[in-house]
């Protein structure tokens, strides 16, 4: 069962301070703040999960978009929730991580090392089952310095509340472009697999994925509020002008082809009534 701090961080990345019964003094400036486009620091220095120094930019190949996911190691209740989240849409994926994109896992807790990132990578990789996936999903820690930098990048606001020794923070994970910009950010707790596949898709911009999902993101546009791809009418309707062009052209083009092949043919039969 969600506690009341955590279900109210669910309710955070949405939060207004109109809301007329807003939120408790410690979620203040708790939430997720979708910065569209934004670079984040690729110089910033962490610490991958065998404890060796690692630059934020060592996982972006320029081919390969990535999920990057702001939790901590030993979050007690939402953390678990996002991961469990993220694990069932990757499950339902044809693609995998360390294959068609990569996945950076980041504690917001400065004082975590890399044996809890360790330990946690051999947990979720173990759930996730895929084979080859170990070197595609990364755990990292880093100082707070480095933190606050990834995380004011893509807009992950959070707080630590020293009363309870843990932090308050929203729920969602960002998808990345292949130099490292913010290309969605997926709120909630439900991260469907057609959502994840055109998110990813977008953001390597074309180089993973096949003609029937450059189609699709033609024709759906993520919508930030209702947390999916959904319909874009007018293109839906050059696409389908555009399929009638081509098939009436195509039409056409046969006839006239047939026409022209029954012609000569005709003028090739020798004359009935001629001279032999």
């Amino acid at each position: 069962m969600l506690t009341v701090a955590a279900l109210l961080a669910l309710l955070a990345p949405t939060a207004r301070a109109e809301d007329p019964w807003g939120l408790p003094r410690e979620l203040e400036g708790v939430g997720i703040d979708p910065r569209p486009n934004a670079q984040l620091p690729l110089d910033a220095v962490l610490r991958d999960e065998q404890g060796a120094v690692v630059r934020l930019g060592d996982f972006f190949d320029g081919r390969r978009p990535v999920v990057l996911i702001l939790s901590y190691y030993r979050c007690p209740m939402l953390c678990g929730l996002v991961m469990d989240a993220a694990l069932d849409g990757f499950k339902q994926l044809a693609w995998a991580p360390g294959e068609e994109f990569e996945v950076v896992t980041l504690s917001i807790d400065a004082r975590e090392t890399p044996e809890l990132a360790r330990a946690k990578k051999e947990s979720v990789l173990a759930a996730l089952g895929r084979p080859g996936a170990e070197r595609g999903w990364h755990f990292l820690t880093g100082s707070e310095r480095s933190i606050a930098l990834v995380s004011e990048a893509v807009g992950f606001k959070f707080r630590y509340l020293p009363d309870r020794n843990d932090f308050a923070h929203a729920a969602g994970i960002f998808v990345l472009t292949t130099d490292g910009r913010v290309s969605q950010t997926l709120t909630g707790l439900t991260y469907d697999p057609r959502t994840l596949r055109l998110a990813l898709v977008e953001a390597s911009d074309g180089k993973i994925g096949g003609f029937l999902d450059q189609v699709l993101l033609f024709c759906f546009h993520y919508d930030p509020k209702s947390g999916t791809y959904t319909p874009v009418v007018m293109n839906i309707v050059r696409l389908a002008a555009g399929v009638t062009v081509l098939c009436l052209g195509t039409l056409v083009g046969t006839l006239l082809w047939r026409e022209r092949r029954q012609a000569r043919s005709a003028a090739r039969q020798p004359s009935l009534t001629g001279t032999p």
